[in-house]
């Protein structure tokens, strides 16, 4: 059987065309036949079995100890690819490395793994990417993070030898490191092209996130989806704990099997002791954890989806990694939806399903389908209304600076004009226990623990894209206190809810892919419909932020405040891409503790006061200053 020949180049020289068919060699015999793909309209077809598919599960060795007994750690995937690919079809992969295949479960409907019959095999795999693809000419991967599921060791939230599980077994798949099969027989993947996309959502995306900024040669493209790409900041913010009591600790618990929760208790100890809970500051345990600064690293493409308003793994994540990727001149693609922590399997489905077809054909296949001439941005601009943008942050958007004018008997006001020198100094108490709907709701009122200052009704919309950032010249009364700042959008409209992350699950299920029975239970690629959760609110909160006044000048070493003492504070909101609606007023809430944040409130009740001259809002409008005046921010 003659082998088809391995694509180990990018698509800068594409191997296939939009009309490639399954190929012959020319003079051969039928035993000859040398096997390929099926394109058409530009897209592989479910030429290839699914019932008959290849399944096996190989171990591969690891360089880790992350347990400490002495052992090297073992990473054990269940594999998934056409009979075809014995019969000389080299096909890509397409890897979803996850920590909760034996736990959490993976998809809207929590799937795991299961071997029913015990011989060693999956017969049920998680998601639709094994009934859809494998019969387009993919091998899929679903990989046991260290120290879960079948894999051994411990897992360590982010360290090591968490971030490095996928580049092990891409290691394999490229033939560096030796793999073998239940009963120790070695294995190799000699039906593989040379070329691995991994995907996954959550802590898989993160995974993929990592395994990119190790620099990995056989890594082709990731596509993260609601993936982390600072642990620190995902369990603080510019200083401040947001996920305290040992968060890593308790996250490795939660992954691990309950039979070895007792053997990595030391561990799990090891992460609690370090991971600074007391401070919030930004040490070498988070550094380890930081992929943003190895964004250099990065040779494969990437797919980056995210919810703006995701409250687990927040849009920073995407926005920091999205900005070193840019400054690196990496192939890129995004899609920006206004649910939360949700997979676009569950928020836009059909139209996901064929955009990634077309990025996996292209980037693993070799298909040249024009994808990468197409609109950078998919934006999504209200409830199931799609925009397409040539790049993120949109063209065009500026900073533009937005002064807070304090008023003493009311809310204050946003101008584009410089406050005045004799303008007031204002003052609130910080208040630990206050709620969100407290500090946005009454927004023209005076109220003694907060501060607000609210537009003019807008006379044309505004739009902004990319990253605000808040910049107050501010006194504590204490030598530690937090400083915070929410934007809100004051007019009713049709929103997208935050309840449930935005989505409703139905009833009735829709199917992608084919279907199998094996180990007497059925396969299938058939998942309930979800829809928008929608409904008509007066007011949204745009985006949101708080930096610790300790850490106001360096992350990693916190200074006390002089108490009385003024200080230039400035920090950055969570990213954006929103349209305040003509008619609408846009509002800047200052505050100090934010429990809603998720924060841990800081209990000292400073008395903090905002002078003016140097008390604003940056916002990247669209249009910028003109834009600004336009809609009425004289």
């Amino acid at each position: 059987m003659v082998r088809a020949r391995r694509l180990l180049a990018l698509p800068a020289a594409l191997a296939l065309t939009a009309t490639a068919a399954v190929t012959t060699n020319a003079g051969a015999g039928a035993a000859d036949e040398e096997v390929g793909i099926v394109v058409e309209d530009g897209v592989t077809q479910p030429v290839f079995g699914y019932d008959d598919a290849i399944r096996e599960r190989v171990f591969i060795t690891s360089p880790y100890d992350s347990d400490s007994n002495g052992v090297v750690d073992v990473i054990a995937v269940d594999i998934m690819r056409p009979a075809a690919s014995e019969q000389g079809l080299d096909v890509p992969v397409i890897m979803d490395p996850s920590p909760y295949y034996s736990t959490l479960g993976r998809g809207n409907e929590s799937e795991l793994k299961l071997d029913q019959d015990g011989d060693g095999l999956l017969d049920r795999w998680p998601l639709y990417y094994d009934n859809y693809f494998v019969p387009r000419g993919y091998a899929i991967v679903l990989m046991d993070m260290i120290g879960t599921n079948n894999s051994t060791g411990c897992p360590t939230t982010g360290g090591v030898s968490d971030n490095l599980s996928p580049k092990v077994v891409i290691d394999w798949l490229n033939g560096r490191i030796p793999g073998v099969d239940k009963d120790g027989v070695p294995v190799v993947a000699d039906w593989h092209n040379g070329r691995t996309g991994l995907i996954g959502k959550s802590y898989d995306g993160t995974l993929a996130n990592a395994t990119a900024a190790s620099g990995v040669e056989g890594l082709s493209t990731i596509v993260p989806i609601s993936a982390i790409s600072s642990w620190y900041d995902y369990t603080r913010s510019n200083g401040v704990v947001t996920r305290g009591n040992s968060y890593p600790s308790s996250l490795s618990n939660t992954v691990t099997n309950p039979d070895r929760r007792a053997h990595c208790q030391p561990v799990r100890d090891e992460l609690a002791a370090t991971d600074g809970d007391e401070t919030g500051d930004y040490t070498p345990f988070w550094a380890l954890r930081d992929y943003n600064p190895d964004a250099g690293n990065v040779k494969a493409s990437v797919f980056v989806v995210h919810g703006i308003n995701d409250e687990n793994v927040r849009p920073d994540h995407f926005s920091k990694w999205w900005y070193a990727l840019a400054e690196n001149d990496v192939p890129r693609k995004l899609w920006l939806t206004q649910t939360g922590h949700i997979d676009p399997f569950d928020f836009r489905r059909a139209e996901w399903v064929v955009e990634l077809h077309r990025w996996f054909d292209y980037w693993l296949q070799g298909v040249d389908n024009g994808i990468m001439d197409e609109p950078i941005a998919d934006i999504e601009r209200a409830p199931d209304v799609w925009a397409e943008y040539s790049d993120w942050p949109i063209k065009g958007a500026r900073e533009t600076r937005v002064w807070l004018q304090p008023h003493a008997d009311g809310a204050g006001g946003l101008s584009v004009v410089p406050n005045r020198p004799l303008d007031p100094t204002l003052s609130f108490v910080d208040d630990p226990n206050q709620r969100e709907t407290a500090m946005i709701t009454n927004e023209l009122a005076v109220q003694p623990n907060r501060l607000a200052y609210v537009s003019e009704p807008l006379t044309a919309p505004l739009h902004i894209s990319g990253t605000p950032t808040v910049q107050l010249q501010a006194t504590s009364s204490t030598a530690d206190t937090n400083f915070a700042a929410i934007l809100v959008d004051y007019g009713p409209a049709v929103r997208v809810q935050r309840a449930g992350d935005g989505v409703i699950t139905g009833t009735v299920e829709d199917c992608w892919g084919e279907s199998a029975v094996w180990g007497g239970f059925a396969e299938d690629a058939c998942y309930r419909t979800v829809g928008k959760r929608v409904a008509e609110t007066p007011r949204e909160v745009v985006t949101k932020g708080i930096v610790d006044g300790v850490n106001i000048d360096d992350y990693t070493t916190p200074t006390p405040l002089v108490p009385g003492q003024v200080y230039d504070v400035s920090f950055p909101l969570l990213p954006e891409d929103y349209v305040f609606p003509e008619g609408h007023r846009i509002g800047v809430i200052i505050v100090g503790s934010y429990r809603d944040y998720g924060s841990q409130a800081d209990q000292n009740r400073a008395t903090i006061s905002i002078a003016p001259q140097r008390s604003l809002i940056e916002l990247p409008i669209v249009g910028g200053r003109a834009a600004a005046q336009a809609a009425g921010l004289k």
